[in-house]
């Protein structure tokens, strides 16, 4: 794609697209980077939803939900595949720790909206409800991102297969998380603690 002679200094100053130098220091900086922005992202998502939603529990079963989304997609990122981590998969992880939020608050606006509607119902009945309620609309939202991340896996160029990558195994991961790891764990913390709370402010 070079005309002929062209000199190395010629390529550096008129045909050189992209240059990145990679070595231990650029590693470490960028593994912290990304360490911290996903501590910084969990610790204000915690205040957001506990703040939103009255109680601590529902913040520590979000929390817990997408630490577990950020293991697995890292788990999958370097060791079956040894993908690259870089930049944008710093961005993927974040992106996708928003996306798995999103399906989670979605759940647990349902479960106070149905003790609201039924308050003598068991909080177990209620949860189980709430679930059965948003699972039609939680898996046509993610099979509809599904099927655009996909096609710019396929057919994307390979500059972004990386970010496309960990966004398809975040959405994944991220939707059953937020059925099946946040919701129980929320469930688990009212029942264990919930009374106990209810007990001190009585007093």
């Amino acid at each position: 794609y070079l005309p002929d002679g062209t000199s190395k200094e010629v390529f550096l100053s008129d045909y050189r697209q992209m240059s990145q130098k990679v070595g231990p220091a650029v590693a470490e900086d960028v593994t912290r980077a990304a360490i911290w922005s996903v501590i910084f992202a969990l610790l204000v998502i915690f205040v957001y939803i506990m703040v939103r939603f009255s109680k601590w529990q529902y913040g520590a079963g979000a929390v817990l939900g997408l630490a577990h989304n950020t293991i697995v997609v890292l788990g999958l990122f370097s060791l079956p595949f040894s993908l690259e981590i870089d930049q944008a998969f710093i961005a993927a992880i974040l992106t996708v720790v928003g996306y798995s939020i999103n399906d989670t608050v979605v759940v647990f606006d349902r479960i106070r909206e149905y003790h609201h509607l039924y308050p003598k119902r068991d909080d177990l009945e209620v949860t189980d409800s709430a679930l059965n309620s948003t699972l039609r609309r939680t898996f046509s939202t993610s099979l509809s991102t599904l099927v655009v991340l996909l096609a710019i896996f396929i057919f994307g160029g390979t500059s972004i297969k990386g970010f496309v990558f960990a966004l398809l195994i975040g959405i994944i991961v991220g939707t059953y998380s937020s059925l099946f790891v946040a919701t129980p764990l929320a469930y688990e913390f009212r029942k264990r603690f919930g009374k106990k709370e209810t007990t001190v402010v009585k007093k």
